[in-house]
């Protein structure tokens, strides 16, 4: 019995110094903020005109359907 709860505690030292994912909330974390600000940075960019005319101008630009 003696070991069965040394191996245990053993591994849950294991799991508590485990920072792997970490590195992935950060990330998310980092890709969240940079999304924020490409919204806000393009909000910023249409106006006079709706954000869904300004998406819908640079849709039509990449495809080459109309692109002034």
């Amino acid at each position: 019995m003696k070991n069965f709860l040394q191996a245990i505690g053993q591994s849950t030292r294991g799991f508590l110094r485990d920072d792997d994912g970490a590195q992935i909330v950060e990330y998310a974390l980092i890709i969240a903020v940079i999304s924020i600000a490409l919204i806000v940075a393009l909000r910023a960019l249409t106006t006079g005109a709706s954000f869904t005319t300004f998406i819908t101008h640079v849709s039509n630009c990449l495809t080459g359907v109309s692109c002034p």
